[in-house]
C-alpha cells in the first residue's frame, strides 16, 4: 500500500498578495503527513525587472526569458519568493527545504526548441529525480520547490510552475498515492468567468474537449487541465483545482479520467 503524499502548487496571484499567501499557507501547514509546495512568481518577477529596466514580454500567457530576464527570475523565484515561504512555513512548524531543479539535480530539463515562437531560456522537463526528493520526504522534510530547473550544462531554466508540479506528481506517483492540488484565486474552474460561484464540481476528459471547443475553458486554465489530465493518465490518483484558501479536498473542481 503506498503511502499518501499532497503536492500543492500555488501561483503568482496568490505569492504576490500576502494576505492570500498567508492563509495558503495556514491551509498547507495543516495537511497532515508528506507533501510538497510548488510556488510560481511571475508578477513578482515583472514587476522587479520592471524596477530594473528590464521589459517583460508575454506570448500567449508564457514568458519570453532572455539571458537579463532569466538572471531575474533565478533571483526571484530562487531567492526572494521560495525563501520567504520556506521561512513561514517555519515559523508554521513545518520543516521546508527550498529547492530549484538545480539543487540536488530534482529537475533536469532541456531549452525549448524554437518553433514560432524563441521563449529564450525557458526549459520543458526531462525528468525528475524522484528517488532524492522522496528522500527528504521520507526525512520529514517539506520540500518547497520554485520555477527554475536546469539543462545539466551548467545552465538554469525558466519552467512553468504548473508543469513542474504535474511532472513531480506524475514522477512521485510510482512511490505514493498522490494528490495534487492546483490552487489560486479562484474557487475552481467556472463555467462563467464572472461569476465565481458557477464552479464546475467535477470534469472528466470528454467534459474537457466540450469545454475548451466552446470557449468554457480557455487562457491559462487550459494548460493547467491539460496538465491535470497528464498527471491522471499517469498515475495521479487525483487532481483538484480549487481556491489557495480551501486546498482541504473538499471544494474546487476534481478532475476524473
Amino acid at each position: 500500500m503506498k503511502h499518501p503524499i499532497t503536492i500543492v502548487k500555488v501561483g503568482g496571484a496568490v505569492v504576490e498578495d500576502d494576505a492570500q499567501l498567508a492563509r495558503l499557507l495556514d491551509g498547507f501547514a495543516a495537511i497532515e503527513g508528506r507533501k510538497v509546495l510548488v510556488h510560481g512568481g511571475g508578477r513578482r518577477a515583472t514587476a522587479i525587472a520592471s524596477r530594473l529596466g528590464i521589459e517583460s514580454r508575454m506570448v500567449g500567457g508564457r514568458r519570453v526569458t532572455d539571458r537579463s530576464m532569466l538572471e531575474v527570475v533565478t533571483m526571484v523565484y530562487g531567492g526572494l519568493v521560495n525563501k520567504n515561504i520556506v521561512a513561514q512555513l517555519q515559523a508554521r512548524g513545518t520543516d521546508a527545504l527550498g529547492l530549484t531543479g538545480a539543487d540536488i539535480d530534482a529537475i533536469r530539463s532541456h531549452k525549448r526548441p524554437v518553433k514560432d515562437v524563441d521563449y529564450g531560456y525557458v526549459g520543458d522537463v526531462e525528468r525528475v529525480a524522484a528517488d532524492k526528493l522522496s528522500t527528504l520526504v521520507e526525512a520529514g522534510m517539506t520540500p518547497v520547490l520554485a520555477p527554475l530547473t536546469h539543462d545539466g550544462q551548467g545552465r538554469m531554466l525558466n519552467t512553468n510552475a504548473d508543469t513542474i508540479a504535474g511532472e513531480t506528481a506524475k514522477a512521485l506517483a510510482e512511490r505514493y498515492d498522490v494528490t495534487l492540488v492546483y490552487c489560486f484565486e479562484k474557487k475552481g474552474v467556472l463555467a462563467n468567468p464572472d461569476d465565481d460561484g458557477s464552479v464546475i464540481p467535477v470534469i472528466t476528459r470528454q467534459d474537457f474537449a466540450r469545454l475548451a471547443a466552446d470557449g468554457t475553458v480557455s487562457g491559462g486554465m487550459l494548460p493547467k487541465l491539460e496538465n491535470a489530465f497528464s498527471a491522471i493518465s499517469a498515475g495521479v490518483s487525483r487532481v483538484n483545482i480549487t481556491l489557495s484558501t480551501a486546498i482541504d479536498g473538499r471544494h474546487g473542481t476534481m478532475i476524473v479520467p
